[in-house]
């Protein structure tokens, strides 16, 4: 079955639901009321029911989320917010796997929610979020004014990252020869794609060694 809000399409079906509505003519503000805190999306006055996570999602959403951590323990210039804290976008209400929050956008930041425009979104993959991981999340964080979206796909084991360009628009970044990523919002801050698809991923000791030589600390 498949239900469409505006030209985004959300499937329900028994033997694999993706995000499925639970209720619809519902306003953002009984979606913060009475949803938000139990893992569910707001889209355009349908509330989506998540699906539960997997080890797999949850173990690289912990190790980038620690890393990012540990930057900033180094460099103070922001801090982290992990799902189910709220995005609050133009015509939605996500729940991003981790939104990075630098200094300059805290008076944005509330006890329940974001208040676009955040500064990096990253989404982790799962088997059946790859459509609104890919399309739909992507178009609303571009519209919302989201300043870099992280893609981290440990389906098909890439990583892809957008940056908003002036215009309004993401541009796609290029790793380089190593797989290394860095961004200018996170000064000498290297995310080293490849190493997210290892196992065991780093554990808390390694990924402080490894934030240290980053920073030269």
């Amino acid at each position: 079955m498949v239900e469409k809000t505006s030209s985004i399409l959300y499937v329900k079906h028994d033997d694999h639901p993706y995000m499925y509505v639970v209720a619809e003519n519902v306003s953002a503000e009984d979606y913060m009321a009475h949803y938000a805190h139990d893992h569910h999306e707001w889209v355009k006055g349908y509330v989506l029911k998540m699906t539960p996570v997997s080890g797999t999602h949850d173990d690289k959403v912990r190790y980038l989320r620690t890393l990012i951590d540990a930057y900033f323990a180094f460099r103070q210039l922001g801090m982290t917010r992990a799902e189910p804290f709220v995005l609050k976008l133009p015509e939605s209400r996500r729940e991003p796997d981790i939104q990075v929050i630098l200094n300059e956008s805290l008076p944005r930041l509330t006890e329940t929610y974001m208040e676009s425009p955040v500064d990096i979104c990253i989404e982790v993959v799962s088997p059946e979020s790859g459509p609104r991981d890919y399309g739909e999340k992507m178009l609303e964080y571009e519209a919302g004014g989201v300043r870099e979206y992280w893609i981290i796909d440990p389906v098909r084991t890439r990583g892809i990252f957008y940056r908003l360009n002036n215009a309004g628009r993401y541009d796609g970044i290029t790793l380089d020869e190593a797989g290394n990523y860095d961004t200018p919002l996170l000064p000498d801050f290297v995310l080293n794609v490849p190493a997210l698809w290892g196992s065991p991923l780093p554990n808390l000791l390694q990924i402080i060694d490894s934030v240290k030589k980053m920073v030269g600390a």
